[in-house]
């Protein structure tokens, strides 16, 4: 679970956030969505500790991640995993190699046995299967994604976070990716938090929504709950495509 405590974010005069609260519930997928500029990527930034805020706090299971210091808030940042939003895999390594990366950096204790079984559970675990061997450049960009999620999972992290995780997909492998997401959240009870513009994904696996608008957060509830809500900020960013506005 991560608890936000008035969270508030200036640079300079701007104000970004503005006194922010939410929890994020372990093994549901939270939904960060808003229009561009509502302060979602500083506020995924404040909560791994990318950005430190002005004032308030980021809780990891009742424990206080934005005080701690140096080996402290590392040991809390071992037990997280990402997918950024381009994948950002390693083009001079393999599928297995990339997924490797994370074990070699923070499980020193592990043998090479133990890291490539491990890396070959999280590859079958997405479906990857016979392109352990191939490099970025050779799989497609929904590959691409599996493998990243692959890698985010690889050392067991209590808490995943996505940066716009369908982002440069078609509408069939988004909705793939989105299935795969929620389904290893519940799977190994993670606290995943994703940050994203897409309807589709909100209406798809949106346990726990939250809308920034002008950095407030302006609304929360569930998938089911977005399309009813009678709050003109959320009811705008909805219904802004021509297509919601004929399924109102």
């Amino acid at each position: 679970m991560i608890q936000v405590k008035e969270l508030k974010k200036n640079f300079g005069d701007l104000e970004v956030l503005k006194g922010i609260n939410t929890t994020f519930e372990r093994g549901k997928t939270n939904l960060i969505i808003g229009q561009s500029g509502s302060g979602k990527t500083v506020f995924m930034k404040c909560l791994v500790g990318l950005l430190e805020p002005d004032q308030g706090g980021v809780h990891y299971d009742n424990l206080n991640f934005t005080r701690m210091k140096g080996l402290e808030r590392n040991i809390i940042r071992q037990k997280m995993g990402m997918l950024f939003q381009g994948s950002a895999l390693f083009d001079s390594l393999n599928v297995e190699e990339n997924v490797m990366f994370p074990l070699e950096m923070f499980n020193k204790d592990m043998s090479r046995k133990e890291k490539l079984e491990r890396a070959h559970f999280c590859l079958d675990r997405v479906n990857i299967l016979d392109a352990n061997h191939l490099f970025p450049a050779e799989i497609s960009g929904g590959m691409k994604k599996r493998v990243a999620i692959a890698r985010a999972i690889a050392n067991s992290p209590d808490y995943l976070f996505c940066d716009e995780p369908n982002s440069g997909l078609d509408p069939t492998t988004a909705i793939v990716i989105d299935q795969l997401i929620s389904e290893i959240t519940k799977e190994f009870q993670m606290t995943t938090v994703i940050n994203t513009h897409d309807m589709n994904s909100v209406m798809e696996i949106g346990d726990h929504v939250v809308f920034l608008y002008k950095g407030n957060l302006c609304w929360e509830g569930s998938s089911e709950e977005i399309l009813t809500t009678g709050n003109k900020q959320v009811e705008d960013f909805v219904y802004a495509s021509e297509l919601m506005r004929k399924l109102k």
